[in-house]
């Protein structure tokens, strides 16, 4: 059995990892609370995630999980992208990105508001190079939020070959098919391959 440290302190996404890991033979501790949070001074996803990976393993000598996620939208170039959490700002809540949010694609028509959300995961171990993976989920950005489930951007994203936004699915039906879900079981599949394991 493997014990990993969470990188992360939020708890919607500590949840969704232990949920989408439940299968794995691994305990995950969460984030101990005199570990400051990481700047996020990359500019990639992957870059992120593993600053906060490395920074965990040498806070606790754990192996660490940690990930980022971006929300890339087309009509806005991409944006918010890595700077999704603080999009509004590095105190802003989920609310107030998704006002910024749809502020800016106000005038944007419905068929031109695709965009993707992606997670990469990366798993550090002493001694060791990372296990980095990825998962993505494409969809469309809606006019006003929908659904009192899900956190962060949920609320106006609704995946390919739906009709609700993922803050209208439960739980068990967003972690299906989400780009964070997505990520976990490929670093599941990526874990149960590795050699000491």
């Amino acid at each position: 059995m493997t014990t990993f440290v969470l990188a992360t302190a939020n708890a919607h996404k500590a949840n969704e990892m232990r949920a989408v890991l439940a299968d794995l033979d691994a305990t995950l501790l969460p984030r101990p609370v005199d570990v400051p949070d990481v700047d996020e001074t990359e500019d990639t996803l992957e870059g992120n995630a593993g600053l906060k990976a490395r920074a965990l393993v040498e806070a606790t000598g754990y192996p660490a999980l940690a990930d980022d996620t971006g929300l890339f939208v087309s009509a806005l170039g991409g944006r918010p992208g890595v700077f999704s959490a603080r999009y509004a700002g590095d105190e802003a809540s989920y609310e107030d990105n998704v006002r910024k949010l749809l502020d800016e694609l106000r005038d944007v028509p419905l068929e031109r508001r695709g965009a993707e959300f992606r997670t990469v995961i990366v798993a550090e171990f002493p001694g060791e190079g990372p296990f980095v993976v990825l998962g993505t989920l494409k969809g469309t950005i809606t006019v006003s939020p929908r659904g009192d489930r899900g956190f962060g951007y949920d609320p106006v994203f609704v995946p390919e070959d739906e009709n609700r936004t993922l803050a209208e699915m439960s739980p068990e039906e967003k972690n299906a098919i989400s780009h964070r879900g997505k990520a976990l079981r490929a670093l599941a599949v990526a874990l149960a391959k590795r050699p000491s394991s």
